[in-house]
């Protein structure tokens, strides 16, 4: 057995999204110089957290490398199942996604035993400070804080939060790898559009709808880029976490075809078609720390026009691998569309976007992980 041994704990298949997708790259990345084993959910969200229709996608690809299911973030019997089953294994560093307070109990009490005998905790940042505040955050966030020792984060926003929450903390900021995984090589922008009946200009919203994202904000600026743009079509491809009702008002008010809706998850083998038949992705959000989406785009070679919150616009380089715009402004919103559109900027913005692709990659984020763990000198399980 390799004396370098790491614990992944997270979702992982066959819960979906890019969460589980994030983990398993990851894992499958530092599998190169080290032993990886995981633990997954049993139960992840509990109902009330989760609005959407189903928290699975079995048809998702598997990590390769060994998963056991056995976290149920509100049951703690499990907790002590999964501190004694990684003891086994006697990492030297613990890495954990991290992107709500709610999982505290579960993460900090089944990698807490651990840390007393030597082991590492590596947070792996999506969000520190929650986009939908509740009232247990503070205190669960400090919970997680007093039960790690290192930290990933993706974005300069992310990086300030966690100089607020523990100043000086050994961190590595790290770029967010794209998800390379959904370029496929099946299709290219004509047998995308054929496939999904689609024609002239296509912007894309991607991914499961809450308030802080702003759709509306983007279904509201539709109308003002159709004046400009007559037949341009808005592609809407996620699950409604929110009431639909109100945004398929908006929709049907930019007119007769101009909103497509895609009122579902979207399972990963229908991912590569949907970018390459977009023009360009949107992303409209009120807040954020950073977006998952940007990189699935880039992935796939598809700009990103982004509003200017959070970090979101770190990796978009301005006339290059997309635009940006103020946030909840459809009129502003509308104006850099229409001239993305009219200045038929995509094609120009490509190369820069393969250059993007080549500094954002799994190997460069695992090398990275793996310096942290050197820095912070594990007791075992690593050499």
């Amino acid at each position: 057995m390799t004396a370098r041994r790491i614990g992944l704990v997270g979702p992982l298949h066959p819960w979906r999204g890019g969460l589980a997708q994030y983990l398993g790259l990851l894992g499958e990345a530092l599998k190169a110089r080290s032993e990886v084993r995981a633990v997954t959910f049993t139960r992840q969200y509990p109902d009330f957290l989760f609005p959407g229709t189903s928290q699975f996608d079995p048809n998702a690809r598997r990590p390769d490398f060994p998963t056991e299911a056995m976290l149920d973030s509100i049951g703690p019997w499990s907790w002590r199942k999964v501190a004694a089953h990684l003891e086994r294994f006697a990492p030297g560093a613990i890495v954990l996604k991290w992107w709500m307070p709610f999982f505290a109990p579960s993460f900090a009490s089944s990698v807490g035993p651990l840390r007393r005998k030597g082991t590492r905790v590596i947070l792996v940042c999506d969000n520190l400070i929650p986009h939908e505040p509740r009232f247990y955050d503070a205190a669960f966030t400090d919970w997680m804080m007093r039960n790690s020792d290192g930290y990933l984060v993706m974005s300069d926003s992310v990086n300030r939060d966690l100089d607020r929450l523990k100043p000086g903390a050994p961190r590595r900021r790290v770029p967010h790898p794209f998800y390379a995984q959904f370029d496929q090589k099946r299709f290219d922008r004509e047998s995308a559009r054929a496939k999904l009946g689609l024609s002239g200009d296509v912007a894309m919203f991607f991914g499961y709808v809450r308030h802080y994202k702003g759709l509306d904000t983007l279904l509201e600026a539709w109308p003002l880029v159709r004046a400009r743009r007559p037949g341009a079509t808005l592609v809407v491809a996620g699950e409604f976490y929110e009431k639909p009702e109100p945004y398929h008002a908006l929709a049907k008010a930019a007119g007769e075809g101009a909103v497509r809706m895609l009122d579902r998850y979207i399972p990963d083998d229908e991912v590569e078609a949907l970018f390459r038949a977009a023009d360009v992705t949107v992303l409209p959000y009120r807040s954020a720390t950073q977006s998952g989406v940007t990189h699935v785009a880039y992935a796939l070679g598809c700009p990103v026009i982004a509003t200017n919150v959070g970090g979101i616009t770190e990796t978009v380089r301005e006339g290059e691998t997309g635009m940006t715009a103020p946030p909840e402004d459809p009129r502003a919103l509308a104006d850099v569309i229409v001239r993305y559109f009219e200045q038929n900027m995509g094609p120009a913005m490509a190369p820069h976007i393969a250059q993007l692709q080549a500094e954002h990659s799994w190997e460069a984020l695992a090398a990275s992980t793996e310096s942290l763990i050197d820095e912070l000198k594990p007791g075992r399980g690593w050499s």
